[in-house]
């Protein structure tokens, strides 16, 4: 019991394993819990058996900082835990920017709206459509809305009202 002053009956569904201080923090609003991916180091240093024993362990990422083995691995890990989204600028008659992604954070829907908000909120009172090529596009490039849900590496290109 949580509660036990309280005389009110609850159902409650959770679909993931949690305890009460965990159940209460989340009803108060006061704590929020973020995943967290483990980065063992000296992957140099440990036997293949060992290995397959972490490899058990949820939410790790082996690396080895001296000899740089799966860092490309744990930078992968944590655009993963993170929901993070890179979006791809394209001006009109220039190739794209691969440089300077804006980032958008997976958490939030990742709109054609919020990369807009991101760039200048300006821009959204002269939006007409969007050219988006990538992954999130029926085809390339696809004429779209502002409530148009990008993926990680989409390109856009934003067309303005005359």
């Amino acid at each position: 019991y949580i509660y036990s002053d309280v005389y009110v009956h609850i159902y409650l569904v959770l679909h993931e394993d949690c305890t009460g201080d965990q159940l209460i923090d989340v009803i108060e609003g006061n704590r929020v819990y973020m995943p967290c991916v483990y980065v063992l180091n000296k992957l140099d240093a440990i036997s293949i058996e060992e290995l397959e024993i972490l490899d058990q362990c949820p939410h790790y990422c082996p690396i080895s900082a001296h000899l740089k083995w799966n860092l490309d691995g744990l930078l992968d890990k944590i655009w993963e835990y993170l929901h993070l989204v890179r979006v791809y600028t394209k001006p009109r008659g220039i190739t794209p920017d691969y440089d300077t992604p804006v980032i958008l954070s997976g958490y939030d829907t990742p709109t054609i709206e919020r990369f807009i908000l991101k760039i200048h909120k300006s821009l959204l009172t002269d939006f007409k459509h969007a050219l988006v090529w990538g992954s999130s596009a029926k085809h390339n490039p696809q004429v779209v809305g502002k409530d148009h849900v990008l993926q990680d590496e989409d390109v856009v290109q934003i067309i303005k009202k005359l």
